[in-house]
């Protein structure tokens, strides 16, 4: 087994998470804060814009199952990586797309990623997406962990999560855990 762990961040984890748990390979998925310069935020300071910090999911997977690649990809089509400090209506730096590399063969694979997608035409801006070399990750408080397993009839969770969840498991059936 090639244990690997990248964190990335698009937006509000809680929509993040539950998607990179379901994908064959991911061992586990932590939410938390990355990028930026106040150490042990919390989720209040980090929601202020004033720590530099974006919500992120400390995704660890075994490489073997599923390459950097794939999970790249997943990541930028299952968020919005052209619009700055932005997904849907959640603004704000902190909600911003960023992959926080590992290794140079992460950022090399982010980068042609970007450049697949991009061609691809998926996106019909550009990529906004931040590669910035990896410093920390602090793990959310524990209520942000699995937010959406442990809250599927909130509001935020029925009217944002639940679709976004649905349309990922048809777009990679073929990529889940059975």
């Amino acid at each position: 087994m090639a244990t690997e762990v990248v964190t990335l961040a698009g937006g509000c984890f809680w929509c993040l998470q539950p998607l990179f748990q379901e994908l064959r390979g991911v061992e586990k998925a932590d939410v938390g804060y990355s990028g930026g310069k106040v150490p042990n935020p919390t989720y209040e300071q980090v929601c202020t814009d004033r720590t530099g910090h974006a919500e992120a999911v400390q995704i660890t997977f075994d490489s073997g199952v599923i390459s950097k690649e794939d999970l790249l990809r997943v990541f930028f089509t299952v968020h919005d990586p052209t619009t700055l400090n932005r997904q849907g209506a959640d603004f704000g730096t902190h909600y911003r797309s960023a992959v926080f590399y590992r290794s140079p063969e992460q950022k090399t694979a982010a980068e042609r990623m970007i450049a697949e997608i991009g061609q691809a035409g998926i996106w019909d801006r550009p990529f906004v997406t931040e590669l910035t070399s990896f410093q920390t990750f602090y793990r959310a408080e524990e209520y942000h962990q699995d937010y959406f397993a442990k809250n599927p009839n909130a509001g935020y969770c029925r009217a944002v999560i639940a679709p976004k969840v649905t349309k990922f498991r048809k777009q990679f059936r073929e990529a889940l855990k059975k």
